[in-house]
C-alpha cells in the first residue's frame, strides 16, 4: 500500500510533459523564414527565443504581419499559452513551418494537468522551448 502511495505521489509531483514534433525538411542553411506575429500570444519572450532557435540553425528570421506573409517563401506560424500557479508559465505551445504555402514540419510542446505540483511547470520559456525548436530544425544542414 505504502508503494502504491508513493508510486501516486510521484507522479502527481512529477507532472508529464508532451512534445510531438515533425522535423522540418526542405530547409537549407541561410533560408530567410518569415515568423508570422500571432498578436493573442501574451507569453513573454516567446518569439525571441524561437528566433534564437533558428539561428542557432543558420536560419534567419524576420518578424512579419498576416498580409506580409504571402511575399515570403517560408513562414513559422505559432501559438503560446499560458497557465497560472501564483505566476504565469508556458503551458502549451505549437510551431507550424510552412514553404510555399505547405507544411514542411511541426512541433507541440504540451504541459499535461498543467503541471500538476512539478515545479519544473515555472522553467523559463527558453528551457521549455528551445529544446523543442531544436528538435524541429534538426535537418536543417
Amino acid at each position: 500500500m505504502k508503494k502504491m502511495i508513493f508510486l501516486a505521489a510521484l507522479v502527481a509531483v512529477g507532472g508529464c510533459t508532451s512534445v510531438k514534433v515533425k522535423p522540418a525538411r526542405s530547409v537549407s542553411p541561410g533560408t530567410q523564414v518569415c515568423i508570422v506575429n500571432n498578436p493573442k500570444v501574451i507569453v513573454e519572450g516567446f518569439v525571441d527565443v524561437v528566433r534564437e532557435g533558428f539561428s542557432r540553425h543558420g536560419l534567419p528570421t524576420r518578424l512579419v504581419n498576416e498580409n506580409e506573409a504571402a511575399s515570403c517563401t517560408v513562414t513559422l506560424t505559432y501559438t503560446a499559452l499560458r497557465s497560472w500557479d501564483f505566476s504565469p508559465y508556458l503551458s502549451h505551445a505549437e510551431l507550424h513551418l510552412w514553404k510555399d504555402g505547405l507544411q514542411i514540419g511541426s512541433a507541440e510542446y504540451h504541459l499535461r494537468g498543467k503541471g500538476g505540483l512539478s515545479l519544473a511547470k515555472w522553467q523559463g520559456v527558453k528551457s521549455k522551448m528551445a529544446p523543442v525548436v531544436d528538435q524541429l530544425l534538426a535537418g536543417v544542414r
